[in-house]
């Protein structure tokens, strides 16, 4: 297995939001924080990610290479079985999760992509998260 950087400890807002939620929420966004951080470290020109609040929500962005689109992750209303990974709905990144993933992920409407609250972490979403952190640097050439 490769060697990772360490995932860096969240800013205090961050974790406070996530520990605000019920605990299966809590430690399902804990466990997509690290995804996030992973796949970021394993993805060429991502570079570091800057990780705040958005809209009260864990968001992370590609602000010194700008090569990708604000990934949150958050509950998803209405929904007590669940969470999500949410994306800028002026993108095309909710369609192409639907083209790629059609049948094997649930996405919702232009902008979410729901997560169960247990069991492992599909492999599909580590590519959720890596489409989206490089949205910049392949939308022009769909």
């Amino acid at each position: 297995m490769e060697d990772l950087p360490a995932i860096p400890a969240p800013p205090d807002a961050v974790a406070r939001a996530i520990d605000a939620l019920a605990p299966a929420k809590a430690s399902r966004l804990w466990a997509l924080r690290r995804l996030v951080f992973d796949v970021a470290a394993r993805t060429p020109d991502v570079g570091p990610l800057t990780e705040t609040l958005k809209w009260g929500e864990p968001a992370y962005l590609t602000q010194a290479t700008r090569a990708g689109s604000t990934l949150r992750i958050g509950p998803l209303r209405g929904r007590e079985d669940c969470v999500a990974i949410f994306v800028n709905c002026r993108t095309v990144l909710a369609d192409t999760f639907r083209e790629r993933f059609g049948d094997h992920l649930h996405v919702v409407g232009d902008r979410a992509v729901r997560v169960a609250l247990s069991g492992p972490l599909d492999d599909a979403l580590t590519e959720v998260v890596a489409l989206t952190l490089t949205y910049n640097r392949w939308r022009n050439k769909r």
